[in-house]
């Protein structure tokens, strides 16, 4: 194979400009494959480094009976909101991260522009403005605290608070085009508020969606429950610590946004005996690997976990629990990256990555995926 930018390996200290690669605005998928199980998907084999191009439902032949693949089940909800200020008018947006006390309507939010959003202005949402939210406390420097002006029972505030917000597509997306969260008309067959959803979520509390996941189909899904492939499910709330900017050339500095994580005792007896009966244990994003290696014994079990995890992974690293990956095609620079060379060693991975822009394969969240299996 020949080694991508020779002369760095997978035993060097690796830096941020290693993961850097010249990705064509055009190969950032804008909308998902027509049918979710349509998307291509490449397989990388780690150990004879040979590749397969692959369409997604295939992925059915590659596991087995007793094998066990771990999902996301975290729910989407429609994080993105816009408001004007008072007394300026001024346009401004509000990404909600997450609620810290239900009672008196409390939110961790992101701002923009930051600059104009200072402690105790108030900010209005809707056509009439009949929400209002005040904000009470700086975090960081985008990062707010809001309390919410709201007569009414809890339900009633999150289905008013939902309904004003758009489905939280990554910016890389929003910068070309709007989000769908309404059937447009014919030529617009989906929404981006159903097709930036796994079809197994079920946990509400997440920010950006697992894109590997979103190209489960129904009809795959129960395919592998015939052949036996048993489906596990942990929830990762992810935040939008997946798209921040890494602003450190030595990556041992960077610092990850914390992340709440759940593995029940169930789902970890499930990988454990899949392990020890030697059926492959696969990791469905990124967001599952830094789950599972961020609750695993010094012996290589699984344990449950309910917490926070920052675990940052980047090449060398040893994982403890899967021995497969599937992965999408992530964008240069990002920590998703990393985590996908680090499992498949940085050289074949990259190497990867340049036979994907060869052969027209699409990236982002709604591109096409690589399955990274060990033989």
């Amino acid at each position: 194979m020949i080694k991508t930018m020779g002369m760095f390996s997978d035993q060097d200290h690796m830096k941020l400009s290693q993961f850097k690669f010249k990705l064509p605005e055009d190969r950032i998928a804008l909308f998902p494959a027509e049918e979710r199980d349509q998307c291509r998907m490449m397989v990388v084999h780690k150990k004879s480094e040979r590749i397969e191009h692959c369409i997604f439902k295939d992925l059915l032949t590659f596991f087995n009976e007793d094998d066990v693949l771990l999902l996301n089940d975290t729910k989407i909800f429609p994080a993105r909101l816009y408001g004007s200020k008072e007394k300026t008018g001024a346009r401004i947006e509000v990404f909600l991260l997450r609620e810290l006390n239900p009672d008196i309507r409390l939110w961790d939010v992101l701002v923009d522009p930051a600059r104009k959003i200072r402690i105790g202005n108030k900010l209005y949402f809707g056509e009439d403005e009949s929400l209002v939210a005040e904000v009470i406390d700086n975090t960081t420097s985008r990062g707010r605290t809001l309390r919410f002006l709201f007569d009414g029972s809890h339900d009633e505030f999150i289905r008013t608070l939902y309904s004003y917000g758009e489905t939280p597509i990554p910016a890389q997306i929003l910068e070309r085009r709007k989000v769908v969260d309404n059937p447009v008309d014919e030529g617009h067959p989906f929404t981006d508020r159903e097709r930036y959803q796994t079809i197994f979520a079920r946990v509400e509390g997440g920010v950006v969606a697992p894109p590997a996941a979103l190209h489960f189909s129904r009809e795959l899904m129960m395919r592998l429950k015939i052949k036996g492939v048993d489906t596990q499910f942990i929830t990762v709330w992810n935040n939008q610590g997946n798209y921040r900017k890494i602003e450190v050339e030595d990556l041992t500095k960077h610092k990850m946004d914390s992340e709440q994580i759940l593995i029940t005792e169930e789902v970890a007896t499930h990988v454990n005996k899949a392990r020890a009966t030697k059926h492959h244990v696969c990791a469905v994003d990124t967001s599952i690997m830094r789950a599972i290696e961020s609750s695993v014994t010094t012996a290589g079990q699984l344990k449950m976990f309910d917490g926070w995890t920052n675990k940052f992974i980047f090449p060398p690293y040893n994982f403890s629990v899967a021995d497969s990956m599937l992965a999408s095609f992530y964008l240069p620079l990002s920590t998703h990256l990393m985590i996908a060379t680090a499992f498949g060693g940085y050289d074949l991975i990259m190497d990867a990555y340049k036979q994907a822009l060869k052969e027209n394969y699409q990236f982002g969240v709604y591109g096409d995926t690589m399955l990274i299996l060990p033989d």
